[in-house]
């Protein structure tokens, strides 16, 4: 394990060589004659040659319809299914199940003869099915390396890469070949985004009626989004870009742990970055707490960089996605 990094965290208060010949014996000699030739009867109405073997009969189209739905059916659901999945841990899980679905369509497939008009357009088919499997194997991949982080990105990177439209292009020309039921991609690949919120824009907030502030310098190479949790509650969330700072005022008395989540992307419907995410938090708790006296009014406030600097103070830890504050 890597040694921890340092965060300011401050009060302020990859030859053979075959041939020749060989002499002596056992080969024709010069002026020797030689046949050649098929062995085997000739008779009446023969010449010889091989007879042609026959092209293995075709599946009915009725009957090749059948076995084309039957993979149908488990494809679109995986799809639909990976799609849906709302957290880093469901996703991984449904690209695995989506893969195995093509790869199972494809293995069921590739043996079959279709009716004649259909063959070059059900190899097509077949293939693209394939292709579309070791896609979704190398998103899992990135989906385990956290440089794609949610369902929207994961078919984004699809979208991009081509194998979700080759599959559903080669489904429609299939389909054209005799109305078979080849349609089997029931997602949509959105294109490749970078959204991002304006720096400072709170994901959440509860009242923010006490005195102390807490100044976040985020001098990182991606966005982030800083979560203060107090007990069991998450009291206030805030968007702060890369290369920007962020002070938020009237944090109220308490104790708090500080998350924070950075990455590429930001989907405002999943609340998560789609891609580059890592999560974190501090190890040391945050106290805010006013004091009063007869004379004055005492409180803290506190200052966090979200980027490794000399002379930082804090340790910060990896947080397991599931156990970040949503």
């Amino acid at each position: 394990m890597a040694a921890p990094r340092l965060f300011p965290l401050v009060l302020t208060v990859a030859v053979l060589a075959a041939g020749g010949c060989t002499s002596g014996g056992g080969g024709p000699l010069p002026g020797s004659p030689t046949a050649s030739g098929v062995a085997g009867p000739v008779g009446p109405g023969t010449t010889g040659s091989p007879a042609a073997t026959p092209a293995p009969a075709g599946l009915t189209p009725d009957a090749y319809r059948a076995e084309l739905d039957a993979v149908r059916g488990p494809v679109r659901a995986a799809l639909s299914r990976l799609a849906d999945a709302g957290s880093l841990k469901s996703l991984e899980s449904r690209a695995g199940d989506a893969q195995e679905a093509l790869g199972e369509a494809a293995d069921r497939l590739e043996p079959l003869v279709p009716p004649a008009e259909a063959r070059a357009e059900h190899e097509g088919y077949v293939a693209a099915l394939r292709d579309l499997s070791e896609g979704l194997a190398d998103a899992s991949s990135a989906v385990s390396a956290r440089s794609v982080c949610t369902a929207s990105g994961l078919l984004a990177e699809l979208g991009r890469s081509g194998e979700l439209k080759a599959l559903e292009e080669a489904g429609g020309a299939l389909a054209g070949r005799g109305d078979y039921p080849a349609d089997v991609v029931s997602v949509k690949a959105r294109e490749r985004t970078s959204r991002r919120l304006p720096n400072g824009r709170y994901l959440r907030s509860e009242s923010r009626t006490g005195r102390g502030t807490l100044a976040i310098s985020n001098g990182g190479t991606d966005d982030a989004v800083v979560t203060l949790v107090r007990g069991k509650s998450r009291a206030i969330s805030v968007y702060v870009r890369k290369k920007s700072k962020f002070t938020v005022a009237g944090v109220r008395d308490g104790t708090y742990r500080v998350y924070f989540a950075s990455g590429a992307d930001w989907d405002a419907g999943r609340r998560s970055f789609t891609r580059s995410c890592v999560f974190q938090r501090f190890d040391d708790t945050v106290p805010f707490k006013t004091t009063y006296t007869a004379t004055e009014v005492r409180w803290n406030n506190w200052r966090i960089t979200l980027h490794a600097i000399t002379g930082g103070n804090a340790k910060i830890s990896g947080v397991d996605p599931g156990d970040f504050p949503g």
